[in-house]
């Protein structure tokens, strides 16, 4: 089995797989929770662990140690380079590249073998551009719904409202008669606004000849505005698999 992990600022993804399929995964919020939920496995036979993290060093090197004491495996890091199966940093400095936007867009071109537009809906929002000869463009970041909707909460007094008030106020797309309705419509209104210049560049470039993934929590909520993207929720881990191969 491989375990696989993708470790944010405040979470850490995983799975683990067993000859390719998934045998058991989830989110959790920190190395005991991790190493809790993954000994939970069915039949769990760790053999190997590759990992990608945007953490500190110092931070990232405590989990590695505690995913080796914890299973007696080696772990395989993905690390900032130039290029990697064919893709090319579009970065002045590759390794400012954010690597989990990175293995995102890596994730993307395996997948597509052709220009793609890799668009990941997060507490940030990312836009990512591969060309067909795997040469990335470069891309955008704007704040996400969990920042926008922050921001507000934070900076403007009169904007106080809960989390399940938020998820109400996005079943409907008509002008809020409530703060909540208002702001969550209007940030999510942003957002999409987003996605409707990042397709214009795109078709600027390649005409209709590309493919777009969406990955990230909020994927769905723009869905609808591109039929024919590819919503691919681990994204992440199919550019882990390419950055890290174990043979």
């Amino acid at each position: 089995m491989i375990l696989e992990l993708d470790c944010g600022n405040s979470f850490i993804k995983w799975r683990v797989l067993d000859d390719e399929k998934i045998a058991g995964g989830g989110v959790v919020d920190s190395e005991t929770a991790l190493i809790a939920a993954v000994r939970c496995v069915p039949a769990l036979d760790v053999v190997q662990c590759r990992l990608v993290s945007v953490r500190t060093d110092e931070e990232t090197s405590l989990l590695v140690a505690s995913i080796a004491s914890a299973f007696g495996v080696g772990v395989m890091c993905a690390e900032p380079v130039r290029a990697v199966s064919g893709v090319s940093n579009g970065y002045e400095d590759f390794s400012r590249l954010g690597l989990d936007r990175w293995l995102a867009l890596v994730g993307g071109y395996e997948l597509a073998k052709r220009a793609c537009l890799v668009l990941d809906f997060g507490t940030a929002v990312t836009a990512d551009f591969v060309a067909v000869d795997g040469q990335h463009l470069g891309g955008f970041i704007c704040p996400g719904m969990p920042l926008m909707r922050d921001q507000l909460r934070t900076h403007t007094r009169r904007i106080r409202y809960d989390d399940f008030s938020a998820e109400q106020a996005l079943l409907l797309r008509t002008p809020g008669r409530t703060t909540a309705e208002a702001v969550e419509r209007g940030c999510l209104l942003m957002m999409r606004g987003f996605v409707l210049t990042q397709l214009e560049l795109a078709r600027e470039y390649w005409g209709q000849e590309f493919e777009v993934f969406l990955t990230g929590g909020d994927a769905a909520l723009v869905s609808d505005m591109v039929p024919d993207a590819r919503l691919i929720q681990d994204l992440v881990f199919v550019g882990l698999a390419v950055a890290c191969p174990f043979s």
